[in-house]
């Protein structure tokens, strides 16, 4: 009988202990539809998707599919109100491994796609076209023989090289127009703190700035790095403000760019003497518990998309209007 009885209660610390964060979900969740702040809401069949970016002459986002290994769309000019993903490709090279950080190369009619297997042993960087979505390359970047890295993130150069930021180990790939790899950029001003809890996640988030230069967020510890892409000379920008577990990058001007993050969701960081220094100067809270992971703009304004799907039978993911609010003045 006393085993019965503690078996009993035991049972109802556990529902009583688990309904508390499921009570908070289905809150936030709510929240999300009811928010005045605008929302996409998209129609999936993964749970998870890492990073959506917009394509503004065909009226849609383009979606890394995350543990899916591949790259759908959501149409927006097609839409009639209720959105829905369409998967593009799936490559069967880089079969097992998560597709997540996405550029789209306008200039030359090609998104070019980060592959890496979770468990840091297979990294790699796709190129395909944008109206048929034929492979150009794949470039793989390292394997098993290779030590553990875990390619994460890319930016596209005016001379169509690409830059793809490893999370495991703290360095960029350089791969050329055709998927040659031209360099691996290693620095140790890459991580200004030894301690081994802000070196969990490195090297992430990845813009190309048209001076001529790249912007790389280091998740773990916060810090904005400068890479100049002719020298590969690495400096750290002097930032104002926390950008502490900041994901994707967007650069929605040359003096301004949005880090999305865990929370809050968004920060804006600006910039008046060439990325030297910066500050953050506005921040947008979103649906937390969808964990904001990328950034884009559409029609000059920031959206963010979240990593984690919701709903049982139908998966649902948000993209949402980042609507800032400026920091309160010291």
């Amino acid at each position: 009988m006393a085993i019965r009885c503690c078996s009993g209660r035991t049972l109802l610390l556990l529902l009583l202990i688990t309904a508390v964060p499921i009570a908070l979900v289905i809150q936030l969740e709510r929240a999300t539809w009811t928010s005045p702040s605008p929302h996409l809401h998209y129609r999936s069949l993964g749970w998870v998707r890492e990073c959506a970016k917009w394509d503004a002459p065909a009226g849609r986002f383009l979606v890394s599919t995350g543990l899916d290994g591949g790259l759908a769309e959501v149409s927006v000019a097609r839409s009639d109100g209720v959105l829905a993903e369409r998967t593009l490709l799936r490559e069967p090279d880089a079969a097992g491994n998560a597709s997540l950080g996405i550029a789209v190369d306008r200039d030359r009619g090609r998104v070019l796609v980060v592959f890496a297997d979770i468990g840091s042993r297979f990294s790699a960087v796709g190129a395909y076209r944008l109206d048929n979505f034929q492979r150009l390359f794949l470039a793989r970047l390292s394997g098993p023989e290779d030590g553990p890295s875990f390619a994460d993130d890319v930016a596209v150069d005016a001379d169509g090289n690409a830059y793809v930021t490893d999370f495991k180990g703290s360095k960029l790939w350089k791969v050329g127009l055709n998927g040659e790899l031209l360099a691996v950029i290693r620095s140790p001003v890459f991580v200004q703190r030894k301690e081994w809890y802000y070196n969990l996640g490195g090297l992430n988030g990845i813009v190309f700035h048209p001076n001529g230069f790249l912007l790389v967020i280091h998740t773990g510890s916060g810090h904005l790095f400068k890479v100049d892409t002719s020298t590969h000379e690495v400096s750290m920008v002097e930032v104002e403000g926390s950008l502490l577990m900041g994901d994707g990058l967007e650069l929605v001007s040359p003096t301004k760019i949005v880090v999305a993050a865990i929370r809050p969701s968004a920060r804006l960081v600006e910039s008046s003497d060439d990325w030297r220094t910066a500050r953050v100067t506005e921040t947008y809270s979103g649906p937390s518990h969808r964990v904001a992971t990328s950034a884009t703009v559409k029609d000059g304004k920031v959206y963010i998309s979240h990593l984690l799907g919701g709903g049982l039978k139908t998966r649902t993911h948000v993209i949402s209007e980042a609507v800032f609010s400026p920091l309160s003045p010291k």
